[in-house]
């Protein structure tokens, strides 16, 4: 692919949206990782968020870049990128965040992303421009992670009800309060080695496309520092207004049940994050959180809540697309 001329001055400012975009998913998923351990009583919200933002840039120093190489090679052909696209992509995203983010909506900034991706790309280039393979994996995950969220938690949940069966409640919720805050921070430091690998893939795509960066090289170490900084930053100040649907409004939990939560999640954003797949950190939490409810009793979960929250998943991808569709035809006046 040869190079297209854009000027330093547009990649330093395209570089700083993706960094406010990955603020903002920090931001925006900050509930994913605090919601559980805040509702359960188990960490004060201020205490929680410092506690995830640490893990969240602490996943720097655990996760090869596999995601990053799935966003920034694998959805859209390589020859189709330039700024116009990685701008269009940025706006959509951002914008549903914002969107989402103010009805509380627990929607997923990761496919918010891949639809802004997959948006602009097809505004430029068509339906040709899309490459199958990577978009099909993420396209699969939107199932797969949620199920696979639920399914481990509530196993987690009913072998944690055998082990404990002759344990006083009491002494279960002084237990399980301790190794909550284990639970956390897997959860956390999945949520940061997958979800900010996705803003290093797009600001790759940029750098390449701008010929600074060879394909064949690696990732610059200050994009892999400032992109995990940047998420951990985002949960820092948290999203207060979804803490709330994500910690009570789906299920109550109890400290064991929060602690099944996460430890499903966790080992969910693992996997996927080891197999290079960009998932989504509020599918996989949610599909937990309904895992351990629903384990406890089928009328524990609020199923409308649930499929509300469903709802905006079945739309994050196209109305993400949509946006930056119309980002990318204004962007080739603006840039």
């Amino acid at each position: 692919m040869e190079p297209v001329a854009i000027g330093l001055g547009v990649v330093a400012l395209l570089v700083l949206v993706a960094l406010a975009f990955d603020f903002m998913n920090g931001f925006h998923d900050a509930a994913n990782s605090i919601a559980t351990v805040v509702s359960t009583g188990v960490l004060k919200p201020h205490q929680a968020v410092v506690w995830a933002a640490t893990f969240n840039f602490v996943a720097l120093f655990v996760f090869q870049l596999k995601v990053a190489t799935t966003v920034g090679r694998g959805i859209v052909e390589p020859h189709v990128v330039d700024h116009y696209v990685v701008f269009g992509a940025l706006v959509g995203a951002i914008s549903w965040n914002v969107i989402t983010w103010y009805y509380g909506i627990p929607s997923s900034s990761s496919h918010a992303l891949i639809g802004g991706l997959v948006g602009a790309a097809v505004a430029k280039g068509g339906f040709f421009s899309l490459m199958g393979g990577g978009l099909m994996k993420t396209v699969a995950f939107i199932i797969v992670a949620p199920v696979l969220g639920l399914l481990l938690a509530a196993l987690l949940m009913i072998a944690t009800s055998w082990i404990f069966v002759r344990s006083t409640p009491a002494r279960v919720d002084r237990w399980f309060r301790r190794l909550q805050l284990v639970s956390a921070s897997l959860y956390s430091l999945g949520h940061g080695g997958n979800d900010a690998q996705k803003t290093i893939g797009i600001i790759l795509m940029l750098l390449i496309a701008a010929g600074h960066v060879r394909p064949e090289d690696g990732v610059p170490a200050w994009v892999v520092v400032s992109c995990y900084l940047a998420i951990a930053l985002g949960t820092l100040f948290g999203g207060w207004r979804i803490v709330k649907t994500m910690g009570q409004r789906i299920t109550k939990l109890k400290p064991v049940g929060g602690f099944c939560a996460e430890t499903g999640g966790a080992v969910s954003l693992f996997l996927a994050t080891g197999l290079g797949i960009p998932v989504s950190t509020t599918h996989t939490i949610t599909g937990a959180i309904v895992g351990v409810g629903a384990v406890q009793s089928v009328s524990a979960v609020r199923w409308g809540v649930a499929g509300g929250i469903v709802m905006a998943w079945v739309l994050t991808i196209p109305c993400s697309a949509f946006i930056a569709a119309l980002a990318w035809w204004f962007g080739r006046y603006l840039l």
